[in-house]
């Protein structure tokens, strides 16, 4: 079985992209790009990790079937989706982490990035 995703993990994928900083959104542990949340370690009673995406890539994650990828009322309408860190497959994960930055990075640091 895969090895499961940590928070510590998502900082890790994060800490690759320009300009991110751990900080505390909501006054739970965040990640940040120029002052802007892009990834959220919930402590509510479902848990999980929010992370920004438009609204078409949070339909086709839900719609996925796949199970790490989840919302609740509070979230509906709004471009972040809920991910289960015990079920998410690492890589995908990644993905969405830096698809995350990339909504909330200035376009200085995203073309920075591009261009290394």
């Amino acid at each position: 079985m895969a090895r499961m995703a940590t928070w510590d993990d998502v900082v890790e994928m994060a800490s690759r992209l320009p300009g991110v900083e751990v900080a505390t959104w909501y006054r739970t542990p965040s990640l940040k790009v120029a002052g802007k949340g892009f990834a959220r370690l919930r402590t509510e009673a479902e848990g999980g990790l929010v992370l920004m995406c438009d609204l078409d890539e949070k339909a086709a994650l839900l719609a996925s079937g796949d199970p790490a990828f989840y919302t609740t009322p509070h979230y509906d309408g709004h471009g972040s989706v809920l991910v289960d860190l015990a079920k998410a497959d690492e890589d995908q994960l990644a993905e969405l982490v830096e698809q995350a930055w990339r909504l909330k990075a200035p376009a200085k640091l995203r073309r920075a990035f591009e261009g290394e």
